[in-house]
């Protein structure tokens, strides 16, 4: 037992100072460890009455009492008394179902169950932004289609899609996580070391995407949005969208503002500038996960490059379009618009 260091003892040493407060504990299960209840105990200890929390992990159902929070264990979901497990018999909820103005159906892990009751409150503290408002709001759904569905679906075995997939997916984060438990022949099998690291790796890859989303994709909602409004400024179909910065992530954000603008028709090409002042046109893809495209470039122009390519669309500057159709380049703006307005063209004429 450690010794405890006093402050020396008799007369004259002044009133006593009130005892402190003992720090909270969250509470969770020992022994082999998951990304879940990594992730969980790294959220919580992000809120100020948390911060510096103890994790006690344990399957001591005394123990587990005296804890303020207790996740992944303990069988029981009452966050009026912080139990936030999911592993019972009874336990179904969604995020869905615990906001019913939320639109995923997975079923929560201790993670999902974390977030979705202090996410908001956490990524507000973080950010320095309103609860209710609008940063808060986009990074929070966000966050969760993006980064903590994927550990819930993991941790409670649901498949990504039916069928057997084509290939394995083994870096994960919940897969990295794993890995960082102790190895069945390991002549030593404590967890602690490990939780620690998991928690360490979990938390920096969270701050990461956070600020990946606030610095980066949200500011590119905004340029996206703009030029969705001046499309027709670009060409008269309104199929051809023109973003004047390159690089900038564009996919998801036409997926959801087609949705929100309720555009009549669906936008097709997307002309922007590469790093080198040439300029690109790029089908929107049909889906937000998936390869094929909206409408690729015509088929006799793929896999052709720079002066052929130039004589056989006419279009001065070519540069490439790629073997499956999906992306072209050309020197000017103005070359690769025409590439755009061609491809339109040979779509209503009956081309490709």
């Amino acid at each position: 037992m450690a010794a405890v260091v006093g402050t020396g003892s008799g007369a004259g040493v002044g009133p006593k100072r009130p005892r402190p407060e003992p720090a909270p504990s969250i509470g969770t299960h020992d022994g082999t460890f998951h990304c879940d209840e990594v992730l969980a105990c790294y959220l919580l200890r992000l809120l100020p009455r948390y911060r510096d929390a103890e994790v006690v992990r344990t399957r001591d159902p005394q123990r587990l009492a005296q804890c303020d929070v207790v996740v992944d264990v303990g069988g029981e979901y009452d966050p009026e008394r912080h139990r936030y497990d999911h592993h019972q018999r009874s336990f179904t909820q969604s995020m869905r179902s615990l906001r019913p103005d939320k639109p995923w159906t997975t079923k929560l892990s201790s993670a999902g169950l974390v977030y979705c009751h202090f996410g908001s409150q956490i990524l507000a503290g973080l950010l320095g932004q309103p609860e209710d408002g609008p940063v808060v709001t986009a990074l929070y759904d966000k966050l969760y289609e993006n980064f903590v569905e994927e550990i819930d679906a993991i941790d409670n075995g649901i498949a990504q899609a039916e069928g057997e997939p084509r290939y394995a997916l083994t870096t994960t984060l919940s897969a990295r996580v794993g890995h960082l438990n102790p190895r069945w022949n390991d002549p030593d099998q404590d967890t602690e070391a490990g939780f620690k690291r998991a928690m360490e790796l979990v938390g920096g890859e969270f701050m990461d995407r956070l600020n990946y989303y606030h610095r980066a994709w949200l500011p590119a909602r905004a340029l996206v949005e703009a030029a969705i409004r001046q499309r027709f400024e670009v060409d008269a179909s309104g199929a051809v969208l023109e973003l004047r910065q390159g690089g900038c992530p564009w996919k998801e954000h036409v997926f959801s503002l087609e949705q929100e603008l309720a555009l009549p028709r669906p936008l097709q090409l997307v002309l922007f500038p590469d790093r080198g002042g040439q300029w690109r046109v790029q089908s929107v893809p049909a889906g937000p996960h998936t390869f094929q495209s909206r409408l690729p470039l015509p088929e006799p122009w793929r896999g052709i490059r720079d002066e052929e390519l130039s004589q056989l669309t006419g279009i001065p500057g070519c540069v490439f379009v790629h073997a499956s159709g999906f992306i072209g380049g050309n020197r000017t703006r103005e070359g690769a618009l025409e590439m755009a307005r061609q491809t339109l063209a040979q779509q209503h004429g009956g081309g490709t």
